[in-house]
This record gives structure tokens, C-alpha cells and sequence, in this order.
């Protein structure tokens, strides 16, 4: 399975990326709305984790963007309690899911599993 993974965040992306890879995962990063859609634009993504906080590009533009793009490519949205409307609006926007940080891995990879199998 082939993720991106979208957040501003440099630790929790390295973190991510690590932990993803270990279990088999190939991983991408991106850490600006931009890049994340010039990323899924190229294609070959199962799935995209995309932070909704971020600045510049927000979460939901840049999820906005990845649909108009890929519109088969399942994104699962990461929000902290206080983004949690933003969340329920992505999931209006087309996210297959979302989750609140900090998120358990196992629970994570469970979720990654669930969308790409219904992508």
C-alpha cells in the first residue's frame, strides 16, 4: 500500500513515516497543501493522511484539490478536538474518514485498510 501523508508537522511526519514503513507500508511525505497535491496529481497513491490544520494551504482546500484530481484516491483526515467541525465539513467534501491525534498506528493502518478496500 502506497500513503501519503500530509502535515506541517515535521516530527509526527517522520514519526508516521517510520512507524508506516516498518509494518510494510510504502510512504510518502509532504508537508504543505501544495506539494500534497502536486504529489497525488502524479498519481500512484492507495490512500492520502492529510492533517486539517496547516498553514498556507489548509487541510480541507487541499483536500478540495486532491478530489477534483483524484476523486478515487480515499483520504483520511487528522484533526485535534478543537478542528473537529472542520473534520465533519471535510467528510462533506468527500474524506473517508477522520480521525483525532494523536492517532494509535494500529488504529491507523485499520482505518487505511478500511478505504482503500472501499475506494
Amino acid at each position: 500500500m502506497k500513503i501519503l501523508i500530509v502535515d506541517d508537522e515535521t516530527e509526527f511526519l517522520d514519526l508516521m513515516h517510520k512507524r508506516l514503513a516498518r509494518r510494510g507500508m510504502e510512504v510518502d511525505t509532504a508537508d504543505n497543501g501544495t506539494d500534497a497535491v502536486s504529489r497525488v496529481e502524479q498519481g500512484g497513491y492507495d490512500a492520502v493522511v492529510l492533517d486539517v490544520k496547516m498553514p498556507g494551504m489548509d487541510g480541507l482546500e487541499t483536500l478540495r484539490r486532491i478530489k477534483a484530481l483524484r476523486p478515487e484516491v480515499p483520504v483520511v483526515l487528522l484533526t485535534g478536538h478543537a478542528s473537529l467541525g472542520a473534520a465533519l465539513t471535510g467528510m462533506e467534501l468527500g474524506a473517508f474518514d477522520y480521525m483525532l491525534k494523536p492517532v494509535a498506528i494500529n488504529e491507523l493502518i485499520f482505518k487505511l485498510g478500511e478505504a482503500v478496500r472501499h475506494a
